[in-house]
């Protein structure tokens, strides 16, 4: 059964439809609407067909045979999650600073319009006046799940972008009360040193109440490709700067379907391809020859950074994204270029 939020969401991606060229006020319902300025990037919504559904390429399956790729190299499908998760063990600790100094501060602006896409702060408001007419209590009295907004943040075992949700929907100022909020912000990431430095994050920003007393914020291992949880658990899911480390994307997509909410929405912030060929040079040239040798001075480790610019590149162009999404069952796809393309953000929809 959708839950209210779900109901919203689901209602939005009905009007606009299975296209993914949508009118403005559709684009709207997501996020921005044509060109805004942000921290001197510029942001604009890009159609990723013609309003047709038939213009969407055809693509293939992610993982086809015995091998994928780790960056420009050939491995193993077993192989690949073992050295991804020790890329990231490797920079669980400076990771946070290393996004800053890679993306010169970027990559916070990026995360700050993911928030104001996902709609978070208002859905939150609204959500804490329902549950103060009973509706929380009532929803516990029958044996339900008494969250009435679930968040789900996979790959964010530093915590973010979760610490993004968590702020704007209010639960630092909700956890001084008792009992269990009625907003609940879940990080599911495949590393557990990722998810250490996160968890003791959180509890040196917020203190513990808000893990232990209200549960609104909670840590858990988990792969993107068989998630931890139950079918329709939650609203809303995201993920940043994570999928393209999964071995097997289409899995990862289908596994985000089955765990939303009939009518829950999914939005993807990800490195992408750069759209403008005069920025792509320079890119490539940054990308290359400078972040490696970041991740070498501030790190200590070269090779974990080298791999990561590799990734980026081997990594779904926008288009293809768009049409995997399609195909593991969203509806409303659509996606949204930062920055020239450097990054994108894909959303979609699970159907009633």
């Amino acid at each position: 059964m959708a839950s209210v939020v779900g109901r919203r969401f689901a209602a939005a991606a009905s009007t606009c439809g299975r296209r993914r060229a949508l009118p403005a006020t559709c684009v709207a319902a997501g996020g921005n609407r044509g060109a805004i300025r942000l921290g001197g990037a510029s942001y604009r919504h890009s159609s990723a067909a013609t309003g047709n559904d038939s213009a969407s390429p055809p693509v293939g399956s992610y993982v086809s045979g015995p091998t994928t790729h780790f960056g420009y190299e050939s491995v193993s499908i077993d192989e690949k999650e073992g050295r991804v998760k020790q890329v990231f063990e490797n920079v669980a600790d400076s990771y946070d600073v290393m996004n800053d100094f890679m993306s010169a501060g970027l990559h916070r602006y990026w995360k700050d319009e993911l928030l104001r896409m996902t709609g978070v702060e208002p859905m939150s408001k609204a959500v804490r006046r329902r549950a103060s007419m009973e509706y929380a209590k009532n929803q516990s009295e029958e044996g339900e799940d008494s969250s009435l907004l679930s968040i789900l943040d996979v790959a964010g075992g530093t915590g973010d972008v979760a610490f993004r949700f968590v702020d704007a929907a209010g639960c630092p100022e909700r956890a001084k009360s008792s009992g269990a909020d009625e907003i609940s912000v879940t990080v599911c990431d495949i590393n557990p040193e990722m998810l250490r430095v996160g968890e003791s994050r959180a509890r040196s920003k917020y203190g513990s109440a808000l893990l232990d007393d209200t549960s609104a914020l909670k840590f858990v291992e988990g792969n993107a490709q068989q998630l931890p949880f139950e079918d329709a658990s939650f609203d809303l899911y995201t993920i940043a700067f994570g999928l393209r480390n999964v071995t097997d994307v289409d899995m990862a997509l289908r596994d985000a379907l089955r765990v939303l909410k009939p009518g829950g929405r999914f939005l993807c912030l990800e490195f992408s391809h750069v759209t403008n060929v005069p920025l792509a040079s320079l890119y490539d040239i940054y990308s290359f020859h400078v972040i490696p040798k970041l991740g070498e001075v501030v790190a200590n480790d070269r090779d974990s950074y080298q791999y990561l610019v590799e990734s980026i590149r081997k990594f779904c162009t926008q288009e293809e994204l768009a049409s995997r999404m399609e195909a593991a069952g969203f509806e409303g796809v659509k996606y949204t270029n930062m920055t020239g393309g450097i990054v994108a953000v894909h959303e979609g929809w699970k159907p009633l």
